[in-house]
């Protein structure tokens, strides 16, 4: 099988994966678990790749593996953060303005959406699962695992760090300026753009890898730009007081020291 038909039957997939969910959302009113699946959508596709393939190289595995960890952690910890709250406040505005008609449009605007944006940003996972050679590991794989723990922890630990904050009733109305908080405004999509970065560096140790530089460069884009760290701080600017002070001292993705107020 080609690697132009296995991105097919890849795509194929996960659209109807994406159908199925939407079709859930639909029974429990709540487009919010389109979130929740985002991770998972990853995992369904890494291992499907590696399943196609016509042979498997420890690079297939560890890239399948490296996936996994990080999409069930991902889906794991957005399920908990919204569980009981009902739906996210950014599809309650999208039903309310579509009205009657976001139960089927929902289906384009949200789930096949995003199921295309999966895809293509997944598309380092084909290529490093497909390639047969090199069959060692080399220096951009190295650089790749090192990457992604540098994401994953990024990840883990602003939110383990947020959770924590949120949960004190006396911080309410407050902003999070400790830990990761204090060097990056977003440590959790620096770190998110960081694991699919060390993604392509393993696709980029195969031949012809670095072409899949767009994948990653696309979701940094995203979290960038779009529905990441300026969608999010246009409603935290007015819920939060201090957002802006914080917004003058503290990076908004990539981490550094605090800039010192003049």
């Amino acid at each position: 099988m080609t690697v132009t038909m296995t991105a097919i039957i890849g795509l194929g997939t996960i659209l109807t994966a994406a159908t199925l969910v939407w079709i859930l959302s639909v029974r429990l009113r709540d487009a919010s678990i389109a979130d929740v699946c985002w991770g998972l959508g990853f995992v369904l596709l890494a291992w499907l790749y590696v399943v196609l393939s016509p042979g498997t190289t420890p690079r297939a595995w560890l890239v399948a593996t490296l996936i996994t960890l990080w999409g069930v952690r991902l889906s794991v910890h957005i399920f908990r953060r919204n569980h009981g709250k009902g739906e996210d406040p950014r599809y309650r505005a999208m039903r309310a303005s579509h009205g009657r008609a976001f139960w089927w449009r929902s289906l384009f605007t949200v789930f096949w959406l995003q199921a295309a944006l999966l895809w293509f940003v997944a598309l380092p996972l084909l290529v490093a699962v497909r390639a047969s050679q090199p069959a060692a590991f080399t220096a951009f794989d190295g650089l790749g695992v090192v990457c992604f723990a540098v994401g994953l922890a990024f990840e883990v630990v602003g939110d383990h760090q947020l959770e924590r904050f949120r949960a004190e009733p006396s911080n309410r109305g407050t902003v999070l300026d400790r830990g990761l908080w204090r060097y990056t405004r977003h440590p959790n999509y620096f770190g998110d753009a960081t694991v699919w970065w060390g993604m392509y560096a393993m696709a980029a140790a195969t031949p012809g890898g670095w072409l899949t530089v767009l994948s990653p460069a696309l979701m940094t884009l995203l979290l960038m730009r779009v529905s990441g760290v300026t969608l999010l701080e246009d409603s935290l600017k007015a819920s939060k007081p201090g957002y802006r002070a914080y917004i003058a001292r503290t990076p908004a993705f990539f981490p550094w020291f605090p800039r010192v107020p003049r």
